[in-house]
């Protein structure tokens, strides 16, 4: 396991990227999912190599991206996927769009499970979709599937789920037995599952997570996931996904997409991300999910010790963290006055559905430091 620390502020702000410059230097920015880590040692070797070498056109027809994912996702998660059934596309929204335009008709109902990732109710409304909200469950200590109410959407003629596996923003990771019994009903019911899968990779050590294709052959049938390696390694910026399948009905909708769909893969995401996936980057990975451990317990011992209003569960998976702030009487939208007084930034509650009044997303793939004095500077809000 390599150590992996987040890099200075001084070197941070002189990156360009949204994180760092959608405000002031005045403001932290704990609100887009970027992370402050140095690259993978492997990652950089691949994208130095390719800019001394002038490697930068397009994707090759025939690539190792596949089949390094495969055996990735053997080491990582026991997971025998087959090469033979993947597809890249530039990133993980543009492969969930590609695949509901095939497996929905325009006006047909798409379940997502809130609070979510804000951008899929756009990705169902692109690929012509109607959004059907069906809230998680609350079970006091956390989140699953409500899987009785997705049964009655399915019922009601709801022809696919766009599941976030492990979820974002409350980094649940589903269960097997809770996504085997979803994949059952999508069977019964002839509906897809489309699984996003982004933030598997950061899934902690004995959460039990399980990539949706794998558990069972009824997700095998129904299931399509979308894969990548850009929130782990921080990679967003250089596209890249890859589109699973694991059957041959579902192989097939893949296979026909149009040739443009594959070829907005980048060249540098390409490559970076086969050295992400490499063996070479388990110990920097192993170390990474070890700091975000040591980050995610933080988060909970400075909430406790400076905002005990505040509710917050320590998440399975990633490096984000939802907070509830209603008791502090902030109003639907708290990050606004955390932005305007605490100089903070947060992303929205209210963004990820209704049951995000009140609440708040916070990332912690940093330093400890900036999220010491960030979780200071807002419980100096209520100090005042």
């Amino acid at each position: 396991m390599l150590e992996v620390t987040a890099l200075p502020l001084a070197e941070l702000r002189a990156r360009t990227s949204e994180k760092w410059r959608e405000y002031p230097d005045d403001v932290l920015p704990l609100f887009v999912a970027e992370t402050d880590f140095p690259l993978a040692p492997a990652v950089a070797d691949a994208l130095q190599h390719a800019v001394a070498t002038g490697d930068t056109g397009y994707i090759a027809s025939r690539n190792p991206l596949a089949g390094s994912y495969a055996a990735f996702a053997r080491r990582r998660f026991g997971w025998d996927a087959d090469a033979e059934r993947m597809r890249s596309t530039a990133d993980v929204s543009m492969g969930i769009v590609e695949i509901l335009r095939r497996v929905v008709s325009p006006g047909e109902r798409v379940v997502v499970t809130t609070p979510v990732y804000p951008p899929f109710f756009e990705l169902v409304t692109e690929a012509g979709g109607i959004v059907e909200r069906v809230p998680l469950r609350d079970t006091g200590t956390g989140w699953e599937l409500d899987l009785e109410a997705i049964r009655s959407a399915l019922d009601d003629g709801v022809r696919a789920v766009l599941l976030c596996n492990p979820h974002n923003p409350t980094g649940t990771v589903h269960s097997r037995d809770s996504l085997a019994a979803l994949a059952a009903l999508a069977d019964e019911y002839g509906a897809a599952v489309v699984s996003d899968e982004i933030h598997a990779p950061l899934a902690q050590p004995g959460t039990g997570y399980t990539p949706f294709l794998a558990v069972s052959d009824d997700a095998r049938r129904v299931g399509y996931a979308v894969v990548s390696a850009s929130k782990a390694f921080n990679l967003a910026g250089l596209k890249c996904a890859l589109m699973v399948t694991a059957a041959d009905s579902t192989s097939a909708v893949v296979r026909d997409l149009p040739i443009e769909v594959e070829w907005r893969t980048g060249q540098f995401g390409l490559l970076a991300a086969v050295a992400a996936f490499s063996e070479e980057s388990d110990p920097w990975l192993d170390g990474l999910l070890h700091t975000l451990d040591q980050n995610r317990r933080l988060v909970a011992d400075l909430l406790a010790a400076h905002l005990p209003d505040a509710r917050y569960r320590i998440p399975d998976a990633g490096y984000l963290a939802w907070i509830d702030l209603t008791g502090l009487g902030w109003g639907e939208n708290p990050a606004r006055r955390i932005l305007r007084d605490a100089k903070v930034a947060l992303h929205y509650g209210p963004a990820f559905g209704g049951e995000g009044a009140g609440h708040v997303r916070l990332n912690f793939g940093t330093s400890p430091e900036i999220i010491t004095e960030a979780i200071e500077r807002i419980a100096a809000l209520v100090e005042r």
